[in-house]
């Protein structure tokens, strides 16, 4: 039999979409088709590992034994039972998922808010033909093609659907290429302990593991924790790493600003060696009044005003950095010039030697908003070379325009990258600024008050321009005269 290729794995959940359109909204159609997808592969590499073990040693023990498999299905969940289902399909479905999440510790919570039995959403029939539809793939290890490819088309489906999902979108889809710049700034290692504190679907997390991979290292010395306010996400964020093979993760469920999640058994932050992420921008409502009763000291520089939550996200990361730390965050460019409280944080970042790059983007790279982001590189271990100094570097002019978004190109990604590891001035494109200056300058980081982004008017030549504008009038001029000899031949001339 043939192997599922990526593509023919896309084309199916496409399908998939296809089929639930007009029945539910489509920014929903993601924990559906992937709470499908995750139910079916669960099944899937349970029976293949069962009946591995049965063919080899003549025991049929590994379809009753839990400690032989990495997830235990028990019969109410596996896909043979559900398939021949022609009734109640969807509250099958529901009771397979409780199955799975009391066999399963790690799955608690994950599967059990998605809702199959809403039977005016999704009536028998439909449920049948999606069932249908899934037991048309297998997705065992043997039949894929490559090993993270189900969390590959879930990426897929998630920027499928974040432009019709909007502003919706944006919470969870990051697009893949400013993932992969942060990714390439802050060059994660193999054995770190990585984080996202508003982790979103995941993407972050599986990209660094993925640049690991194309270095050579090895990811599963790779510890990923993240925490998710949103229970949907968070579910689907979990979906993600497990469906990447990514087992060693720990992602928790909660605000990460009003109750921070991610701590020791000291009830201390945890602490990491790179932090990644993108926060909503300018959040209202973020959590101001527990930050100011905060237990954990991570506004050290002052509490955030109470409608721009960015700089309570950034001082949490700062604050969850060990002591050779480093982490990217994208932010909207009011962090870099806003005033007050936030002018306040700022000067305190920037005296204590913690920002050590900005990165300016183009407009309308992201999902729901179309105001142009920054990057912002932190680092509690800045080398000898980097210390007292901030790399500044004007991104917003080199992208590919698209429709609905720009997009940042291989090549573009390549370029910030390299002129950041190169460290080096780059006429009207990037330069290493003194602390001194930004002082000079009320620690306001706005990129063009360092670099002089306008291009040179050309030159006039002013003779050459007249002599045009002289010969364009006598052109005229004849014209004209053309025009008023063949009029006057009409008989509209005297």
């Amino acid at each position: 039999m043939a192997k599922l290729t990526l593509q023919g794995l896309e084309s199916h959940l496409w399908e998939s979409a296809n089929i639930l359109r007009g029945s539910i909204d489509s920014s929903d159609y993601k924990n559906y088709i992937f709470g499908l997808l995750f139910l079916k592969r669960l099944s899937d590499v349970f029976i293949e590992h069962a009946e591995y073990v049965e063919e080899e040693e003549n025991d049929d023990y590994a379809w009753y034994d839990q400690d032989e498999h990495q997830f235990f299905v028990p019969e109410r969940a596996r896909w043979t039972h559900i398939q021949i289902q022609t009734q109640d399909i969807g509250n099958t479905i529901n009771k397979a998922f409780e199955a799975l999440e009391e066999e399963n510790p790690s799955l608690v919570g994950v599967l059990a808010n998605i809702d199959f039995n809403d039977k005016d959403k999704l009536p028998d029939r439909l449920l049948l033909q999606l069932i249908q539809h899934f037991s048309s793939i297998k997705l065992s290890n043997e039949n894929l093609s490559e090993p993270d490819m189900l969390g590959r088309a879930y990426e897929y489906l998630i920027k499928q659907f974040a432009d019709d999902a909007g502003k919706k979108g944006g919470e969870f889809y990051t697009p893949t290429k400013v993932v992969e710049l942060i990714v390439k700034l802050i060059k994660p290692e193999e054995g770190m302990r990585v984080c996202d504190p508003t982790v979103g679907s995941g993407g972050m997390l599986v990209q660094s593991v993925d640049y690991i991979k194309s270095r050579g290292g090895d990811p599963r010395n790779l510890s990923l924790h993240g925490q998710e306010r949103n229970l949907n996400t968070w579910a689907i964020c979990k979906m993600n790493l497990l469906l990447h093979g990514l087992s060693d993760h720990r992602i928790e469920r909660g605000d990460t600003i009003r109750e921070p999640k991610l701590l020791g058994n000291d009830k201390e932050l945890l602490l990491y060696d790179r932090v990644i992420a993108n926060p909503p921008f300018s959040l209202k409502n973020w959590g101001r009044e527990e930050a100011e009763a905060d237990e954990y000291g991570r506004f050290r520089f002052g509490v955030p005003p109470k409608n721009a939550g960015d700089y309570a996200f950034v001082q949490h990361m700062v604050s969850t950095l060990n002591h050779e730390g480093k982490a990217g965050v994208v932010m909207p460019h009011g962090v870099l010039f806003r005033g007050g409280a936030e002018g306040k944080i700022r000067e305190g970042l920037l005296k204590n030697d913690l920002v050590e790059a900005i990165i300016g983007l183009p407009s309308n790279l992201f999902y729901g908003t179309g105001i142009p982001a920054c990057i912002l590189i932190l680092n509690r271990n800045k080398t000898e070379d980097k210390k007292g100094k901030v790399f500044i570097l004007d991104g917003s002019q080199d992208y590919q325009e698209g429709k609905n978004q720009n997009v940042l190109r291989s090549g573009d990604i390549n370029k910030i990258v390299q002129a950041y590891d190169a460290w080096e001035e780059q006429e009207k494109y990037c330069r290493v600024i003194d602390l001194e200056d930004i002082e000079e300058n009320d620690f306001n980081l706005t990129i063009a008050h360092y670099i002089d982004t306008n291009q040179e008017e050309e030159e006039i030549d002013v003779k050459a321009a007249l002599d045009k504008l002289k010969k364009l009038e006598e052109e005229r001029e004849a014209i004209e005269e053309k025009m008023y000899g063949y009029l006057k031949e009409l008989g509209y001339g005297e």
